[in-house]
């Protein structure tokens, strides 16, 4: 079984409002992607939350025990990584890790399917996928890197991991470019659905 990290803990100041709260075809990025991170083999779903955390939890109905705070959100993505996994560490026996990231909400069910079958069925412990040989998200992480993530430096982040075991990366295409899409500012969104 693997765990869901949904992180949504930044500024959003380029946006202007939280991006988890941003609507898109009905509900919310955040609403979307925890629609898509149910799949047999995700068992704990955990949302990372920073200064936005109050507004974001009064307007998405979140379990209390799957929102964790990250207080050193400042200290960027990896930070959040970092605390979603020391609250994993305690008791969730979890053979990866899929994160997710609240800025790449154009992902679907079919889309995480297809890496989770591409994780069980490879044994690699790192599964990206790619969008015209571009890396995107969401990414697997195996139950074996947790030390490295948890060591890794925070200015360098997660692909510090990826660098290390390079060799051992298994790069999943597939056609959507919502892998590659990051929706951090209002142009970047508007074109993403097709306004220009």
């Amino acid at each position: 079984m693997l765990a869901a990290i949904i992180l949504s803990a930044g500024e959003s100041s380029r946006m202007g409002s939280p991006k988890a709260l941003i609507p898109y075809r009905g509900r919310t990025f955040l609403d979307h992607l925890l629609e898509v991170a149910r799949h047999p083999k995700l068992g704990r779903v955990l949302v990372v939350l920073g200064p936005h955390a109050e507004q974001i939890c009064s307007e998405v109905p979140l379990e209390p025990a799957s929102v964790v705070l990250n207080p050193d959100w400042q200290q960027g993505q990896l930070s959040s990584i970092q605390v979603a996994l020391r609250q994993l560490a305690d008791g969730d026996e979890t053979e990866g890790i899929m994160l997710f990231l609240v800025d790449h909400p154009l992902i679907s069910s079919m889309l995480v399917d297809q890496l989770i079958a591409e994780f069980y069925r490879s044994g690699q412990p790192i599964v990206v996928p790619t969008f015209r040989g571009k890396r995107g998200h969401p990414v697997i992480f195996a139950q074996r890197l947790y030390g490295e993530l948890l060591a890794a430096p925070l200015e360098k982040g997660a692909r510090t991991v990826v660098w290390v075991h390079a060799g051992e990366v298994l790069e999943t295409p597939t056609d959507e470019e919502g892998v590659v899409l990051n929706l951090n500012d209002p142009e970047t969104f508007r074109k993403a659905l097709g306004g220009g």
